[in-house]
């Protein structure tokens, strides 16, 4: 401790020894420090002031402008979008109704063709009855005009027999299966 006090000792009149401040001297700083503090406060507020605020209102003045400019073409899109999802709904609509229309005229024409198929193939199998019962019965009394033509030729035949031969039991008999054996093989 004696090398510590010795240079005090040889300054020690000639060094004042700082007093300690007091009251509201605590908070103030020194004058010095403060007129310091407040040039460089007022230097840096004139360089913000003056280049760096005018920089940054521009930035946000741009950034605003694109945001706004975003916002309405948004929009703008948008509405168009919605203009097309209506029209498109609009077409589709139609489009609906006009496949149901075409589908229900389809529908019309085809039933339309099935009752004139129907009715045609009803008139053409009424007609072909018809003929074929004209025909069977025009065959009948042909066939009916043939057999009485035939009977009559046969009955003209075996009367001429009878009466050219003489009557007995016996060749009328015979006579009689003669006519009858060539009635079958008529019928053949």
């Amino acid at each position: 401790m004696l090398q510590l006090t010795a240079p005090m000792m040889f300054l020690g009149p000639f060094v004042e020894e700082p007093s300690e401040p007091e009251g509201i001297d605590l908070l103030l700083p020194a004058s010095s420090e403060l007129i310091a503090g407040l040039l460089a406060f007022g230097i840096i507020f004139l360089f913000v002031w003056k280049w760096v605020l005018p920089m940054v209102d521009k930035r946000l003045e741009a950034r605003q402008q694109a945001i706004t400019g975003q916002l309405t073409a948004a929009e703008t899109t948008k509405h168009e979008a919605e203009s097309l999802l209506a029209d498109y709904k609009q077409q589709l609509a139609k489009a609906r109704e006009e496949a149901n229309r075409i589908v229900e005229e389809a529908r019309r024409a085809a039933e339309a063709l099935r009752t004139d198929v129907v009715g045609k193939a009803g008139s053409e199998a009424e007609s072909i009855v018809r003929k074929a019962h004209e025909e069977v019965a025009a065959e009948r009394q042909r066939a009916a005009g043939a057999i009485r033509d035939e009977v009559a030729s046969l009955s003209l035949d075996l009367a001429r027999r009878v009466v050219g031969s003489s009557v007995d039991a016996k060749a009328q008999k015979k006579l009689v299966d003669q006519y009858i054996a060539e009635l079958e093989e008529l019928k053949a």
